[in-house]
């Protein structure tokens, strides 16, 4: 696997940009909503987010009634961010911590009800993809879910022009497998963020939720922009219509 730049330095150099209290970015309009509608029922569950950056689902996880939330992410400048908006939201029961989930994770407990991933498994190779997933696996409790989404993986090959979202994929949807592809999304304020793609197939995701020791069928929708978004801004949404920009997978325990 080719890595352009590592996680840690990409989000440390551009914190602030992705420090917010209502939906700014792409994905926050395209799949998180969806994603948080996936985590219902969440009325007193525990939760853990792996890879939580500043905090934006965590936050929404907690408002939505859970009973309490870890997120835990690379980046030391978002973990600041989403203590920071933690201290003005005064929100009991959440809680951040940094970890490098590539290198174990034993000092976050277990026993949650949900574990949540969002635009996590993009960043890691496969085998750290595999790695991880068992760890969700292992975190949860005997009917506890985890609901992850990343990049679709026809995406890159399909979006040529860069705004307001792209990756610029090296090689085909094979040979390109495990490369990092680089990329930006961005703000709806027209500011752009950096971000990048891990290439992965299909394949390699339901293969890693089965050897992680996932046995149910996963549900798998594939996210896309809808006509609300087209008239909220055409300018920002139009370039997006009808392709397949996200992948939200649920399975349970």
């Amino acid at each position: 696997m080719t890595t352009a730049e590592s996680t840690r330095e990409i989000y440390n150099d551009q914190a602030e940009k992705w420090q917010r209290d209502r939906p700014t970015l792409l994905s926050d309009f395209s799949a998180r909503p969806f994603l948080l509608e996936l985590c219902d029922p969440i009325q007193g569950k525990r939760c853990l987010d792996l890879g939580c950056g500043e905090g934006y689902v965590a936050r929404e996880l907690m408002k939505r009634g859970a009973a309490s939330t870890l997120g835990v992410d690379i980046s030391e400048k978002m973990i600041e961010c989403a203590n920071r908006q933690q201290q003005s939201a005064l929100q009991e029961g959440l809680e951040y911590r940094e970890c490098d989930l590539r290198n174990g994770a034993e000092d976050i407990g277990n026993s949650y009800d949900l574990v949540v991933a969002v635009f996590l498994f993009n960043y890691m190779s496969i085998e750290e993809m595999h790695r991880t997933m068992r760890l969700a696996h292992e975190k949860l409790t005997s009917t506890g879910r985890l609901i992850f989404s990343v990049p679709h993986p026809s995406l890159p090959f399909l979006k040529r022009d860069k705004f307001p979202f792209y990756f610029a994929p090296s090689g085909g949807y094979f040979s390109g497998r495990d490369q990092c592809f680089p990329g930006e999304i961005w703000r709806l304020d027209r500011t752009p963020v950096k971000v990048q793609c891990v290439h992965k197939t299909f394949e390699d995701y339901f293969q890693g939720l089965k050897a992680a020791g996932f046995e149910t069928m996963p549900n798998v929708h594939e996210l896309k922009i809808n006509q609300a978004h087209v008239d909220l801004d055409a300018e920002f949404f139009e370039p997006l219509r009808d392709l397949p920009l996200h992948l939200a997978i649920e399975v349970t325990k």
